[in-house]
């Protein structure tokens, strides 16, 4: 027993010194510094020259354009002036800013100025490499960029062409829009036709993807893409059906197509006439009429739930039988009649009323000139009416008139 009690009391002493001697230890570490790189502390400051694609081909006897950023690092605003050296005889370098050309700039503490280095290349120029210098000089720091132009053979040109929509579905009256991308995979910049081939009687148009405005073709820059849609509107009397549509961009001999597609669901179209055409008729004052309409449906689907309605002129009255046709096939004519009840009181002349038809969202109307008269009756009263003014009229001038 004695034992066991000196070994555990000497193993918690030996548990304790260690813990003492790890606390120590840290607390040295914590203590200890350490030193910290140039790399880390020092802020780089100075002026900046840069571009994506320092070494690019050109073709003789054409223009490249180099993209390039001045930037300022940590310095104050400064003018810097910029010049370009190393130009062979015969071509010509124009320093661009906004576009027009710049023989300095002045960027702001930690921002870039973009700028384009316009390199027109001779028709005769030998084949190599030339290096072409941009120096920026401010008042503070300067910078440099290399450029080399190599004159030689051009990539062809090449487009690529892709529709996020290829398919659409929609009834003759849908506009129908597919949003394209066209990228211009070649070595300059080119000036990409649009065409398209719909069926006869679908109309197409090209906008850009974010416009309105009509185009035919639309420049595209060496490398980049463009969104554009292509709008197609069918013709109203177009079947129900599957229709292929082609889309194609081209430009100097290269072409790139994409095939898409139309779905027309067929929807109904109405239309109010008479068996003869003529969209007018007679009337007498307070007696019914009979009016003969044809209904008709001349689109690609069913109408279904047709309503008919009428909107007379003043207290007439209209009624039309029957008021519903449950169902007008395609191509289908129904004959209605509208009787037509004028107003008592109407005076003879032509009068305007409408009828109407509506199937969900398609609607139809017509307007109808009718031309009331009056019946002999209203006639005859009408003049015993003036005769008896005219009397009265008579005898109050003579009997007023002797005194």
């Amino acid at each position: 027993m004695t034992t066991k009690t000196i070994g555990g009391m000497g193993a918690a002493h030996a548990r304790a010194t260690g813990a003492a001697k790890s606390a120590i230890i840290l607390a040295m570490f914590a203590a200890m510094t350490f030193p910290t790189t140039a790399a880390e502390t020092k802020t780089i400051a100075g002026l900046w020259l840069t571009t994506d694609f320092p070494a690019m081909a050109v073709r003789a006897g054409e223009t490249t354009t180099v993209k390039i950023k001045l930037q300022n690092a940590e310095l104050p605003p400064q003018r810097v002036a910029l010049t370009v050296s190393g130009i062979p005889q015969g071509w010509k370098a124009t320093v661009l800013g906004g576009g027009v050309p710049v023989a300095a700039a002045m960027p702001a503490t930690n921002e870039s100025v973009a700028l384009q280095l316009r390199i027109e290349v001779p028709a005769g120029a030998q084949k190599g490499s030339q290096r072409v210098l941009l120096a920026a000089k401010g008042n503070q720091a300067t910078a440099e960029l290399p450029l080399d132009i190599i004159i030689g053979q051009s990539l062809p040109p090449r487009l690529s062409l892709k529709s996020k929509l290829p398919s659409q579905r929609g009834s003759a009256r849908t506009s129908f829009e597919y949003p394209i991308t066209v990228h211009n995979e070649s070595d300059k910049d080119a000036l990409v036709k649009l065409a398209a081939q719909a069926p006869q009687g679908f109309q197409s148009t090209f906008t850009e993807g974010f416009g309105s405005q009509e185009i035919s073709s639309i420049p595209i820059e060496a490398g980049q893409s463009k969104e554009l849609k292509v709008k197609v509107q069918p013709s109203d009397a177009t079947p129900a059906g599957d229709y292929p549509l082609t889309v194609s961009a081209s430009v100097e001999g290269t072409q790139a197509v994409a095939q898409m597609a139309i779905q027309i669901t067929g929807a109904p179209k109405l239309r109010i006439t008479t068996e003869d055409g003529r969209l007018s008729g007679e009337a007498e004052a307070g007696k019914p009429t009979p009016l003969n309409v044809v209904i008709e449906n001349t689109g690609s689907a069913p109408a279904a739930g047709v309503t008919l309605s009428a909107s007379p002129p003043g207290d007439w009255k209209i009624d039309i039988e029957p008021r519903q046709i449950p169902l007008l096939a395609p191509g289908q004519k129904l004959p209605v009649q509208a009787i037509v009840t004028p107003s008592g009181k109407a005076i003879a002349g032509d009068y305007m009323a409408t009828l109407r038809a509506n199937s969900g969202s398609e609607s139809a109307s017509a307007d109808f000139r009718l031309s009331v008269t009056t019946s002999t009756l209203w006639g005859m009263a009408g003049i015993l009416v003036i005769v008896i003014a005219l009397l009265l009229s008579v005898g109050a001038v003579a009997r007023f008139g002797r005194r």
